[in-house]
Formats: C-alpha cells, structure tokens, sequence
C-alpha cells in the first residue's frame, strides 16, 4: 500500500467541494497538510482501524506504513493495562459498532469537543514514552461519524522537567543545610536546615555572602586556596569551621558546586554542609582511648611507637641521634600491697607529672602500663658521645626527681626511686623492636647493678646489627630462589559463613624454619623489598582467584592482599594491578587491597586518584588497623574504603579491658554511621565473639574461625564452615 491516503479513505470525501477546488484536489491538499504537520497524526474510521499514520508518526513510533494501516491502534500503540485501568475509571455504555478497547479513547468526545489525554505509547522497540494525545471526531455534511483524528506530542521532556523539579524540592527539605547564590557569590536561597544549622532565617539571608559565617579560625590564604581549587576543579569539598548567629563556632563538612548555563556561563554555586561536631567529639575520644593512660593522661604505648616511627625517619635525613629511656619504679608493688591501689594511682600521677616536669617541650614521656614509664629523647647532637651525655643527664634529672618524697596520704610521706635503662638511635640504625629491646635489657642491668641507677645498653647491641644484616642479605636472595610462600586465613560473618579470606606473607628459608612476617617485613620495608616482594604477592594472590573461579566451593570468596605504603606510592601501581587482574582473568570485586592508615597522611590527592581507578574497575579497599593510626574521621570520608579492620591489640582484652571495649564499640559505630563495613581481626574466643555481634560487629577473622594455613589445607576445611554465601558481594554482608 503507497504511504498515501487512499482516495477511500480521504476523510473529505464525503464532504461538500468547497468553491472553485474538485474533490480530488482538496484530498491532495489535505494529504500535503498532514505529511507536513510537526506532530504525530493518526486517523481511525469508527472502529478504531488505522487508515492514516503520517511520517512524523512513524518516525516516533519505529513503524512502517504497511505495519500499522488496516491494524487496531489500541492493540499496537497502547500499553493492555493501561487501557483497562481507564476503562474502570469510566462508566459509559459501549456502542455495538465499537471496539471496548477504543471506546476508552472516545468516551470522552461530546458536542464535537476534542479530548485531551496524556497517554503512554509504546515503540516497535518496545521502549515506552509520554505522550499528550488529542482525538477529534471526523463527521461528514450531515453529522455522521465518519472516523476519529489523533494527534500525538512526546512530552519526555515535560515529564523529566517535572520529575526533577519533584526531586529538586525533595532535596532542598533535606537535612542538609543547602545554600544557593549567584555567580556574585550572593546569597538567593537557603533551605530550612541552614536556618536550623546557622541561626540566619530566609529573610536574614539573603543578599548576604557566605561571608557572614567565617568563623576566625581560617586565613586568608585558605579560603583562596578553596577559590582556586573551585574554579579550577568546579566543585570543592573539605572540612571548614563556620560561626552560628548565635556566636557559637561548629565545624563543617562543606561541599560548593558551580552551575553553569548551556554556554558554559558561571550563572550559580550550590553549597550544602552539615554540623560534623559528633564526628569531631567522636574522634577525639576514639584518639584519647586508643592513645593516651586515662590514669596519667601521658601518652600510652601505641602513641609512642607512633612517635618513635617519627623521630626514626627524622633522625635519618638529619643524623641527629635520639634516645630511649625505660623507668621502672623499684618495689612499686610494695607500696600497692600495703597502702592500696588508689595510693599507688595517686603515686603513678605524681610520677608523670615530674617526668613531665623533666625534658624538653619536643620531647615524649609516656606510660607503658604498670610502673613502667617510657621517655623519648630527639635531636640528641649527631656524636654518639655527646647524645651519650646528653641522655645520661636527663637520665639523671628524673631519677634524682623520684627520689623526692611523695605526699601520697595525707601527712604522710613516701620515698621511693627507680631504675633507669637507656638505648640510643639513629635514623634507621635499628629497628623498633631492637630499639625498645636493648633499653630493657640496661634497664635490667640497672638493676643487676642494686636498683636506683641509669644503664646504658653496651656493645653487645653489635650482636644485633649483624644478625639484621645477615638477615637482610639472606632476604635479599630470597625472592629469586622462591622462598616466600603465602599463607591464608579465614574471613567469616557473624553466622560463620565463610565470605573470604586474607593472604599472609611468610619466608620459608631451604635450611631452616619457617620465618614469620614480623621478622623480616620491617627489614624488607626499610631495604624496599617490600615493592618486589608485594608485586609478587598480589600476582600469586591473583594466580590462585583464577584456580578458585572453578570451584564452586570457592568461586565467590574473596582475597584480601596487604599493599605497603612504599609499594602503592610507585608510579606504576595501578598499572600492576590491572596487569594482573588482566593476565589471570580475575574479577576484580574479588580482590580486596589492605592498606594502612600511615598511607594516608601524604599527598592525599595522588592516593585517593588510584584508589578511584581501581575502584571503578571494581577493586575494594580496606583500611587495616584502624584506630592505632592518625587517620581523622572527617579525613577517611575522602577514600572510597568500604571496610575497617579493628586491630587485633583492641580485640585482646575487650572482655577485661574497658578502655579497649570502649574503643571497639566506638569504632563498630562509626563504622555503621558511616557505611563501611567492620572487620574485627584476632578474635580467639567465644567471649570476644559474642561480645563483637552484640555490638553491631558483622564480619570476624582469628583463631576462633581457622589459623594461618596453606591453599592446599584451606580447601580441605571448607566443609566445616557450611554453605557459603550465594552473592559475589558476600565480604559486605
């Protein structure tokens, strides 16, 4: 059939010739009209039987003219259900001539009125779309129904508009303080949680700049570091402190956004903030708890580790020697014994005031648990001798400072004193763990030598520098001979489902016994082996993801990998990973990377870069660890982690200590507040565990559920851990 109307079809042929024109040519120009027309034109006879469909029809409906002519427009445009549901919404009595279904569109038709629908239409795709539908009644010169006329407009775009607005002014009632200004930085609209947040109403508002919120507590040169990085970037986010009317001072977690027209024109900043103060208060006492005596309020021995890891690395570039000293109080557990614990308390707080009293401002004095406090001393001259000297007199100051009486009961005086050991460093010379290990063996000769006396560590601590470097050669040559092995241990949830596990490094030497991480990875970070050896770790890792993909046992668990700092600071990492995710066709939601929180504290943008590459190609992170870092609650929301790991030293005692339960319940909270998923590592008991799930605690990892063991040893044991989980994404349940 030619794509024309047939001279039987033409709507005017029963009308009255208008003057001058022949019925012939008035179908002509009829015709012309509707192949012309902007809209989508559909003419019926008076059963609802398409006999027109012109080229704008078409093109919005995909049909061809032979597909659609002669065919029922209800059954092919019109979406079954929605017909029906508007046939129950109308009360009318069908005409015999007239299909049920195509009376719904002209039911409404009375005294020649067109009526006007919004309609669904379906495509010969069958993508479906909006559409404002008009039908007109076509009567010949004596009234009589010769047919209807449609006429069809797509209003997607009305629709979206619509659904925007709807979702815009959904947004603006957030909780979320929002602000709208102009390109001038003026202030149009606020939303009703900015007047909440700030104390400035609607009215109060506007015509102001942002400028009426500066707290005091930024320079100049921050705010226009923010302006740079905003115009340059089109959005900026950070952490800001702003003033309420009130006067009062919050802090902010502010995020600014340009709006820019369809040229490119600056026309708007949209900015949204909210009050962070709990997050703040959050991670202040999560700091306090995790790093300082509630007793003393000295730091405890996790800060100072943290401090001494500093020092280590500024004593390397300035050759500057440092210092250790370990005190221990000589019979303190006398005085506990006869005059109680609550004397000994008051005693212990004495005893840091006066260490305090003691060294220098850089300085750290820190309590190590019991009677055992630790002084830390830098910058010492770059002469052993005279970093000697220095130290032995600080030694010195403190001992004779104890041996002053203390006034622990009322009237009552109490003398004591204490045993002093002392190991100097430099840089890198020696590892921590040696570091603290020669000041307690002078400590213990101190007292060897009667009690209330200073030691230096000797010359025995040469025994020990040549053990790390025969260490260190043997480890170097470890690599090409195939010496590593890697090990892993179970991940479980709280139903003990197993939904992954983490590899472990371990060295196992042709002549010798097995050698644990803690052993040589402190060696291999300081030498960069760690880089070497933790590219072949993760291709092994991803080696044995591919052997697992055809298991069902283990297809959908996960490994986690542990990356070093040094190791994902290399230009090339992300290359790396993709390589060997690509070379054994991995998925890569299956590979989990470990970082630390010591990672975070440098060239932040350069880090949160490469975590968002590997992100969106589906590689997960996990911060390991956590809360015996630095790492600020306000800072991590800027890396894309989807999982904290607790560390194991907060797990040990959460069933007796209550500084360390606090901590964990505190940190199993954040988590959740902040969507991240919590794994608690080192859990060896049943009261650990159960503790963990009473606290919102969801995935575990320890001796409880499965030790270290080879690939080989672990898929022999699935079994005693029952079904796995059905969802590839199990590790975030």
């Amino acid at each position: 059939m030619a794509d024309r109307i047939p001279s039987g079809a033409c709507v005017l042929t029963e009308l009255e010739v208008a003057p001058g024109k022949t019925l012939p040519e008035l179908c002509e120009i009829q015709h012309a009209i509707l192949e012309n027309a902007g809209r989508a034109i559909i003419a019926t006879d008076t059963t609802g039987t398409v006999i027109y469909f012109n080229p704008v029809a078409r093109h919005m409906l995909g049909y061809a003219w032979s597909e659609v002519v002669g065919q029922q427009v209800a059954s092919i445009f019109h979406l079954e259900a929605e017909i029906e549901s508007r046939a129950r919404l109308l009360s009318f009595e069908l005409e015999r001539d007239v299909r049920p279904d195509f009376e719904v569109f002209v039911a409404r038709l009375a005294d020649n009125q067109a009526a006007h629908e919004e309609w669904t239409y379906v495509r010969k795709d069958g993508s479906q779309f909006p559409v404002e539908l008009t039908v007109s009644a076509l009567k010949d010169s004596r009234g009589r129904l010769i047919g209807y006329l449609g006429i069809a407009s797509d209003i997607s775009w009305r629709t979206r508009l619509e659904q925007d607005m709807q979702i815009a002014a959904l947004a603006f009632k957030s909780q979320a303080a929002i602000m709208v200004t102009d390109a001038e930085r003026r202030i149009l609209r606020v939303n009703p949680a900015f007047t909440t947040l700030t104390g400035y109403s609607a009215e109060e508002s506007m015509g102001r700049t942002p400028a009426m919120l500066k707290s005091g507590r930024h320079d100049a040169m921050f705010y226009r570091q923010m302006w740079d990085s905003l115009n340059a970037n089109g959005h900026w986010q950070g952490e800001v402190w702003n003033r309420r009317k009130s006067g009062g001072i919050f802090p902010e977690w502010l995020t600014i956004s340009e709006v820019r027209d369809d040229r490119g024109m600056l026309t708007h900043y949209v900015s949204t903030f909210s009050d962070i103060s709990d997050l703040k208060l959050a991670e202040s006492e999560i700091h306090n708890l995790a790093f300082f005596d509630p007793l003393t309020a000295l730091p405890n021995r996790r800060l100072l580790l943290n401090r001494l890891g500093l020092a280590r690395v500024a004593g390397k570039r300035s050759q500057q020697f440092g210092a250790l000293l370990i005190i221990d109080l000589d019979h303190f557990k006398n005085l506990n014994d006869t005059l109680g614990h609550d004397v000994g308390d008051r005693l212990l707080v004495e005893v840091a005031r006066r260490l305090r009293a003691c060294i220098r401002e850089g300085d750290t004095a820190a309590r190590q648990g019991g009677d055992e406090f630790i002084v830390m001393l830098e910058d010492l001259g770059s002469e052993a001798e005279i970093a000697s000297i220095q130290a032995e007199a600080v030694a010195e100051k403190i001992r004779l400072s104890l041996n002053e009486p203390f006034l622990v009961c009322p009237d009552i005086q109490h003398f004591h004193s204490a045993s002093i050991g002392v190991s100097l460093f430099c840089g890198h010379d020696k590892t921590t763990e040696a570091l603290l290990k020669q000041a307690d063996i002078a400590l213990y000769k101190a007292k060897d030598a009667g009690r209330n006396s200073v030691r230096f560590f000797d010359s025995a601590m040469q025994t020990a520098l040549d053990t790390r470097a025969s260490l260190e050669s043997r480890l170097r040559r470890a690599l090409s001979r195939n010496e590593f092995v890697l090990y892993v241990q179970a991940q479980v949830n709280s139903a003990r489902q197993l939904i992954g596990a983490e590899t472990l490094l371990r060295w196992q030497p042709p002549d010798g016994a097995m050698i644990g991480p803690a052993d040589f990875i402190p060696l291999a970070e300081e030498t960069g082996l760690i880089v070497p050896i933790g590219t072949w770790v993760l291709d092994t890792a991803c080696a044995q993801l591919r052997r697992w993909a055809d298991n069902p046992a283990t297809q959908r668990l996960y490994l986690s990998v542990n990356v070093s700092a040094r190791q994902f600071r290399q230009p090339d990492f992300v290359d790396q990973v993709q390589a060997a995710l690509t070379r054994h066709a991995v998925q890569p939601k299956l590979l989990k990377l470990e970082l630390t929180e010591s990672l975070l504290l440098d060239n932040v943008e350069g880090v949160v870069a490469k975590m968002q590459v590997l992100r969106e190609i589906g590689v997960r992170f996990s911060l390991d660890d956590f809360g015996t870092g630095y790492a600020s609650l306000s800072y991590l929301k800027r890396f894309p982690f989807e999982q904290l790991k607790v560390d194991r030293s907060f797990i040990r005692d959460i069933a007796v200590d209550p500084d360390d339960a606090a901590i964990v319940r505190a940190i199993i909270a954040m988590g959740n507040t902040l969507r991240l998923n919590v794994v608690a590592e080192g859990v060896e008991s049943e009261a650990q565990h159960r503790y963990l799930v009473e606290h919102g605690c969801t995935c575990f990892q320890g001796y409880l559920f499965g030790r270290p063991i080879a690939f080989a040893d672990f898929e022999e044991s699935l079994a005693g851990y029952g079904q796995p989980l059905e969802t590839p994404d199990n590790w975030m349940i």
